[in-house]
């Protein structure tokens, strides 16, 4: 292996599913089930300067309300089952899709950040 190999990043998609360091991918990015580390504990990249906000959020409940949403509507129109059937279906589906997809999607827009040097306040320069 070269020395331009060790030190290319990982693809976004394996930083972001394997939870890893962006810089490295190496390193766990997560202490907690949402808290982002203070640094990688394999290369020390600094994970202070990355913020994911609300972004999480927004795009789980996107992606859940779509997928909940068609899914109960071909359901209601395919077997007609009473609400509660719908309610005892779903709820559980709205819980566990969007604590699923937290996780992933917070690391998704931290390794896009790392990758496009995006910092608060300006925009990255090429």
């Amino acid at each position: 292996m070269t020395d331009s190999e060790s030190v290319r990043p990982p693809a976004v998609i394996y930083a972001t599913l394997m939870s890893r360091c962006p810089r490295c991918g190496k390193g766990r990015l997560f202490q907690g089930f949402l808290d982002v580390a203070p640094s990688c504990s394999a290369c020390g990249l600094n994970y202070a300067g990355f913020e994911a906000g609300d972004g999480p959020a927004v795009f789980a409940i996107l992606i859940v309300g779509a997928i909940v949403a068609g899914g109960a509507l071909l359901t209601e129109v395919n077997f007609q089952p009473p609400y509660w059937v719908q309610g005892v279906i779903w709820g559980p589906a709205v819980v566990i899709l969007s604590l699923g997809l937290l996780r992933p999607l917070k690391a998704a827009l931290i390794a896009l950040q790392y990758r496009h040097r995006a910092e608060e306040g300006r925009l990255a320069q090429k």
